[in-house]
């Protein structure tokens, strides 16, 4: 019954280690990713949704939360000034239902 509890938490709650965790550099060469925020949906490689909550995040699937800090954050990205520098097109959605990537050829880039 002792183990019982600590693995409840543990597939419960473990899941969301991983979560989709990003933080915004001022840099380009402090970045992961460079990604560039398209003007019309069928234009992005990805569609992000973005969370209010850490434990909201999905793990690759366009669900991102934006940390605070720089360490708390799985990948770090840089907003690009022109689609041609960019790793990565975004479009930010309005609901959490339409996120999702487009270009699934890309979706290495935030593993």
């Amino acid at each position: 019954m002792k183990l019982l509890i600590p693995l409840f938490f543990v597939v419960c709650f473990g899941f969301n280690c991983s979560a989709q965790k990003v933080f915004s550099v001022q840099y380009a060469n402090q970045a992961d990713v460079k990604v560039f925020v398209v003007d019309y949906e069928n234009q992005a490689d990805l569609k992000v949704y973005k969370v209010k909550y850490a434990n909201q995040a999905g793990k690759n699937d366009g669900k991102w939360f934006f940390t605070d800090y720089e360490n708390q954050a799985k990948k770090t990205i840089y907003y690009v000034d022109y689609q041609n520098q960019a790793d990565l097109k975004i479009f930010f959605v309005e609901y959490e239902n339409q996120a999702g990537w487009k270009n699934k050829s890309k979706q290495h880039l935030m593993y």
